[in-house]
């Protein structure tokens, strides 16, 4: 049954789904069509606030491209390249193939997104180079399935901004402690039963032989050598650029960093802090500065869509959060609710508003001053009504292309490839999900 589930919607998805850049395209359209039945702002204003928002996640796009290029080029060192294959070598079938890809992704994400996103890729293209038979769409998507599991494992931002001072809600529910929402009894319910279920589900997902679309050779050849060897009559410059000495002390300079930082801070492993770590490891594998570059330089091919499209879901977020979009469908769904129905309702609330602000802290700035002054007038659990806007936000990224954009880079592949199977994988974790909101 499964498999025809996901065989339908992958038939669907090829037909009815744009490319991405399209899809943010499209979405800006529906976005400003509703702010402007549902808000009493003008055209004219509506254009201003996605104007002025276009550029507001500059940032966070170099965030992006640096975890793709870094990892990507990471992977593409010796050692860890060594690692990969061994760890794929463990799969023996197509099966077992997906269910390892999708149990190592769901574990690296609920350890850190951004580690998980790229170690799930690079494992799915080392699984499809050794496993043969194995479909090459569905191990990617199984990989990025693993992105279910973010929000409630160690990075999740909703939890962890909700905990930290200073944050929107502070002044108005107080802080909330992790205690209260990553270690509890629903959190480790949902995240644990995310990381079982996932390669069952990837495994039944699985198409017949005949439907099977194996990788093309040219995606899994490995890259050029990026290690040069110096001539005998090679200048002072040319020494310099092929220094190990040189990437050893960028690479000791980093970890001093580092290790001050989580002396100072604790220990936390932000985007920031897996991009330094991506990064100082790859130029000590790639054993100098140059090699390192030539690695990065060939990964950052993959980068483009994250260049084009986050800007149109800046102005997207500009739009829903500064015409008053995101407060009144937000609140659509907190006035019917009641202390039994409100997690449920802003689980809903909140994947529905994932579409235009696929963005966790996003979510927390945007829906926050709605959701949470209603859960504490109702009396409901602050923790599990914070848990339930960062659970929306991670269900209905299945359905969202905006964070497939780094693993669908390094793997080689387009949005319509996976999204069927994802969208698959949101039916059912829907299931886990709402469970852990109301057995616990």
């Amino acid at each position: 049954m499964i498999q025809r589930i996901s065989a339908f919607f992958t038939q669907v998805v090829h037909r009815v789904l744009p490319d991405p850049l399209i899809f943010a395209i499209l979405l800006t359209g529906v976005t400003f069509a509703l702010a402007l039945g549902l808000t009493p702002k003008a055209p004219a204003d509506l254009v201003m606030l996605w104007g002025s928002g276009f550029w507001n996640l500059l940032a966070f796009s170099m965030q992006m491209a640096m975890i793709l290029v870094t990892g990507h080029a990471l992977a593409s060192s010796a050692p860890v390249k060594r690692v990969l294959v061994a760890l794929a070598s463990s799969a023996r079938t197509p099966g077992q193939g997906v269910m390892l890809v999708a149990f190592v992704g769901a574990v690296a994400c609920a350890i850190n997104w951004g580690f998980g996103l790229v170690l799930g890729a690079m494992l799915a293209r080392e699984v499809a180079r050794r496993v043969k038979g194995t479909d090459y769409r569905l191990l990617v998507a199984s990989a990025y399935m693993g992105f279910l599991t973010w929000h409630g494992g160690l990075s999740g931002s909703v939890p962890l901004v909700a905990a930290t001072k200073g944050n929107p809600m502070e002044k108005t529910v107080g802080l909330i402690p992790v205690s209260h929402t990553i270690f509890t009894g629903y959190n480790a319910f949902i995240t644990i039963g995310l990381i079982i279920l996932l390669p069952i589900l990837a495994r039944l997902m699985m198409p017949k032989p005949e439907d099977v679309v194996t990788v093309d050779p040219a995606l899994l050849q490995d890259p050029p050598s990026v290690e040069r060897k110096l001539a005998p009559d090679a200048t002072f410059a040319e020494r310099m650029e092929e220094s190990r000495v040189l990437a050893i002390l960028v690479a000791a300079l980093c970890a001093v960093f580092l290790v001050i930082r989580f002396i100072n801070k604790g220990f936390a492993l932000d985007i920031d802090t897996v991009n330094l770590v991506f990064l100082a490891a790859g130029i000590v594998l790639h054993k100098t500065p140059m090699a390192y570059a030539r690695a990065v330089a060939a990964a950052a091919k993959g980068a483009s869509g994250i260049m084009i499209q986050f800007p149109f879901y800046a102005g997207i977020q500009a739009l829903m959060d500064h015409s008053g979009l995101a407060g009144v469908i937000t609140k659509w769904f907190v006035d019917i609710a009641n202390v039994h129905t409100f997690p449920l309702l802003a689980f809903l609330s909140s994947a529905l508003i994932n579409f235009a602000v696929p963005s966790g802290g996003g979510h927390w700035v945007v829906q926050g001053p709605f959701v949470m002054p209603a859960a504490q007038a109702l009396g409901a659990d602050l923790g599990k009504s914070a848990m339930a806007i960062a659970y929306g936000e991670a269900w209905t990224n299945m359905a969202q292309p905006f964070w497939a954009l780094p693993a669908l880079a390094i793997a080689g592949l387009g949005v319509r490839d996976i999204m069927g199977y994802c969208v698959t994988a949101l039916l059912f974790s829907g299931v886990i999900f709402v469970a852990g909101m109301y057995l616990f």
